[in-house]
């Protein structure tokens, strides 16, 4: 595991207290996106395809202090849109960092070299690089050549000065595992980075490219193929040893969307990070009325081939703690990468799509709209 000792220890309690209060739903991470706006513009990627008066908003710092705050989960991953572009966000990152949250600062590091004077090195602190695999694949995800080249070398740099770094990588369909696995090999052994945080691609509804995502089969079949590739290699996961079993089709899981909670430029998004079909005007508004059991793989169509970190990372964190020997078992002896798979989730009983965000865009971006208009929206 590439988690430092404190984090793991930290996290752990929390979850236990969680657990013999009886709470059935808690956030494990909350997902803070201050704004939309990016400088890049990559293919895959369903949050920047805004209007520029929606891309020109942002969360202010005391409205990421109150979301962090009201939301009590130990864990603050700043996605985006490009978080460097925040005039805020070292404040912010102080902030929350003085709050002892642990921090994933998403990037993709075109701005790292410049702002990086402005952070200062802490264990509760994360540059999370995003790379999408080696120069070829992650230049073409991106669609901008010399892309990988500045963020390498910003991850260098920030290494050299002293600060925690990962990588997330998103694979898409058409990529071998054997370039995979040589992308593992490349920021594990050259880069030295902390640890990687991998997912498959999910088919954003607004993403201008649709035909690169991987369903759950082909997911399933190419993990297996990475993770046999790198049998004996040190390879360092910013994740739990189930859900990389998971993703190679060794465990039944569903997700759990409120343990990664999103808040964002319109409010509390629901139901999760990727599905954008309503808001809440408060963290326990979104936690007490969504109907959360109307989504999920086997329930909505949206959702079939969904496998993607910020549902099912909670799903197998929670599984950890319940059966602490199956887990240590799989990052002992590693991902199984033969045999039977386990069972799929039915979708015979799933309810169609419903395709009501760019509805629900129009009248959330209207500058008159105000909080309680915003939650009846939703």
């Amino acid at each position: 595991m590439a988690v430092p000792l404190i984090q793991q220890i930290r996290v752990g309690a929390y979850i236990l207290k969680q657990k013999f209060s009886g709470v059935e739903r808690y956030p494990l991470v909350l997902m803070l996106e201050p704004l939309f706006r990016c400088n890049l513009a990559c293919p895959g990627c369903g949050k920047i395809d805004y209007e520029p008066h929606i891309l020109d908003r942002r969360l202010s710092l005391q409205d990421c202090i109150d979301a962090v705050e009201d939301c009590g989960a130990p864990i603050v991953s700043i996605p985006g849109g490009e978080p460097l572009l925040h005039r805020e966000m070292r404040e912010i990152v102080e902030a929350l960092v003085a709050r002892k949250k642990f921090v994933y600062l998403c990037t993709n590091a075109l701005l790292l070299e410049k702002r990086i004077d402005q952070y200062r090195p802490s264990p509760y602190l994360t540059f999370s690089v995003h790379l999408d695999g080696l120069e070829e694949e992650h230049d073409r995800a991106v669609n901008q050549e010399g892309v990988f080249k500045r963020a390498v070398k910003a991850i260098k740099l920030a290494r050299d000065k002293g600060f925690r770094v990962n990588v997330n990588s998103t694979v898409f369909d058409g990529v071998p595992a054997e370039r995979v696995a040589e992308f593992f090999d490349f920021v594990t052994d050259e880069l030295g980075v902390e640890g990687i945080t991998v997912s498959p691609g999910y088919a954003y509804e607004r993403a201008p490219d649709q035909e690169h995502f991987l369903n759950r089969t082909k997911t399933k079949e190419l993990f297996r193929d990475v993770f046999r590739l790198g049998a004996g290699k040190k390879w360092r996961f910013s994740q739990s040893s189930l859900f990389l079993d998971f993703l190679a089709g060794n465990q039944t899981y569903r997700c759990k969307p409120w343990g990664n909670p999103t808040r964002n430029v319109f409010g509390w998004q629901r139901p999760c990070y990727l599905l954008s079909e309503g808001y809440a005007s408060s963290f326990k508004e979104l936690m007490e009325e969504t109907e959360w059991d109307q989504y999920g793989t086997g329930n909505y169509e949206k959702c079939a081939d969904c496998m993607v970190h910020c549902g099912y990372e909670p799903t197998a964190v929670a599984d950890t703690v319940a059966h602490p020997i199956k887990a240590l078992m799989v990052a002992l002896k590693g991902v199984r990468t033969d045999g039977e798979m386990a069972p799929e989730i039915s979708l015979e009983n799933q309810r169609p799509a419903e395709f009501v965000f760019e509805a629900l865009v129009d009248k959330l971006s209207k500058p008159e709209v105000d909080t309680t208009e915003r939650s009846d929206a939703a």
